[in-house]
């Protein structure tokens, strides 16, 4: 019919994990609500894939199917903690995913086994790429 529907929250892990863990029920997640007239007004852009190269990652990671957004989420948690470390350049995590991505080829995603392998793969690449730009740096 045209219409749109919009599952809104302030930014809190916790309403995530709370639909994740109620689905396909509703659970309280304790988060605050969302209160739109306080925030007044919304606006949206189309996104800017040069400044947020992450998101190209993302859609790709989509398409491949199977283990592919484990892979992706998995270097992002790796190149994201390496950041925090001050290990590796913010500008970097882009690149520790893409070449994550590119050097753990995805498989189905038959079971728990299959994703948490494909987990532990892309972290051990993940953590690799992170050394080379390091010793790049060095």
């Amino acid at each position: 019919d045209g219409s749109v529907i919009a599952q809104m929250s302030n930014p809190d892990m916790r309403v995530p994990i709370a639909h994740a863990l109620g689905f396909p029920e509703r659970i309280a997640s304790g988060a605050k609500s969302l209160d739109l007239g306080a925030i007044g007004q919304l606006s949206f852009e189309k996104p800017d894939h040069g400044r947020f190269p992450c998101l190209n990652l993302a859609y790709a990671s989509l398409l491949a199917g199977g283990t592919s957004p484990t892979v992706l989420n998995a270097a992002n948690e790796v190149a994201v903690d390496a950041f925090l470390a001050s290990r590796l350049a913010f500008t970097s995590i882009a690149h520790v995913i893409e070449e994550t991505l590119s050097a753990v080829a995805p498989a189905g995603a038959r079971d728990l086994g299959a994703v948490l392998e494909a987990d532990a793969q892309a972290r051990r690449a993940a953590r690799a790429q992170v050394e080379r730009r390091i010793g790049r740096a060095a």
